[in-house]
């Protein structure tokens, strides 16, 4: 099955910034509530320890990216652990919650683009669930941006290309039905437009489709390195790892030098 980059509500600037918060406060609440990524903590300690550093610039954090469900155990293994969530369009008050939820999250209010991060963001970078928002071209400029500034970079993707994974998203508005009463903050805006008018199962449904469809797959991540000026002075780093039923995708580079 070829890559099909149809669109996503989520990546649209007209589309409301309420109901886009709404879509990333799920995908925040659902990640760090199924534990999904627990299984690449190891990963995460070993690149910071290759890196030497601390800190994590999460890219694209959406509703609070995928690490408030790791703080406390990637704690545990790195102390002095900070986080800095960016987002192109932030999720303020997702971004406010987790830095009350967490006091060593931290993040940037003003728009962050990660095929060209500020270069007094340093440490290294994340991209949860949003490598695939990406066509093939800006997708190549995340990668060379963080080879330019030296700057380890990892990204996760928790669905692929394939049947299994789009008949896996036909049950997603099921899922926000059942989980949206637990979503903090509490909004009745939520309740509204997730039971009484449902254009956020609707949105969710259609993006979980649209994300399968887009996701890159392991050799297409390979091709992509392959086009980088100055990759041979990277350490890469492709697989998968199972999580339950998921498999989570994985592409890793850190500075030789």
């Amino acid at each position: 099955m070829g890559r099909i980059h149809l669109f996503e509500f989520e990546d649209q600037k007209w589309f409301p910034t309420l109901l886009r918060n709404y879509l990333t406060d799920f995908l925040q609440f659902l990640s760090n509530k199924s534990g999904m990524y627990k299984p690449i903590i190891p990963i995460l300690v070993e690149l910071l320890r290759k890196n030497q550093t601390d800190t994590i610039i999460d890219l694209g954090s959406g509703g609070g990216g995928g690490l408030l469900g790791l703080n406390r155990e990637l704690t545990k293994k790195v102390p002095g652990l900070k986080v800095i969530m960016t987002d192109y369009f932030p999720n303020l008050t997702a971004f406010e919650l987790s830095t009350k939820l967490a006091d060593n999250f931290d993040y940037e209010a003003k728009p962050v683009d990660a095929r060209n991060v500020p270069s007094e963001f340093k440490g290294l970078r994340t991209l949860f669930l949003s490598f695939h928002h990406f066509k093939p071209a800006d997708a190549k400029l995340i990668l060379q941006n963080a080879v330019e500034a030296k700057s380890g970079i990892a990204l996760f993707e928790a669905q692929e290309r394939s049947i299994p994974s789009i008949i896996a998203m036909l049950f997603s508005p099921i899922t926000v039905l059942l989980t949206t009463p637990f979503i903090a903050p509490f909004k009745l805006s939520r309740i509204i437009f997730t039971y009484l008018i449902p254009i956020v199962p609707i949105c969710v449904l259609w993006d979980g489709v649209v994300s399968s469809l887009r996701t890159y797959s392991l050799q297409e991540m390979e091709n992509l390195i392959g086009e980088l000026q100055g990759s041979g002075r990277y350490n890469w780093q492709l697989g998968k790892i199972n999580s339950g039923p998921l498999k989570l995708l994985y592409l890793t580079g850190t500075s030789k030098y």
